[in-house]
């Protein structure tokens, strides 16, 4: 979905926003304190990916499902 020219630019921005916020140390909510330092990871990105789908068609998705089982991934 991320590379379909027809995915909008926000659901593409959320997509690299919730990759940059696993890879930079900073979080919302710091991981030394226990418990909710590692489920606000667990919050924030699945949330940011369900915010891109939402974002991006329906006919685009399906598309980009539909390539990614012909390329053999049985999971989509």
């Amino acid at each position: 979905m991320q590379k379909h020219p027809r995915t909008p630019r926000p659901a593409k921005l959320l997509l690299w926003l919730g990759v940059g916020y696993l890879a930079t140390p900073f979080d919302i909510v710091p991981d030394w304190i226990p418990l909710l330092g590692q489920v606000d990871d667990l919050v924030v990105v699945p949330a940011l990916a369900l915010l891109a789908l939402k974002l991006t068609p329906r006919d685009i998705r399906e598309l980009c499902r539909a390539e990614a089982r012909a390329q053999g991934d049985e999971n989509l």
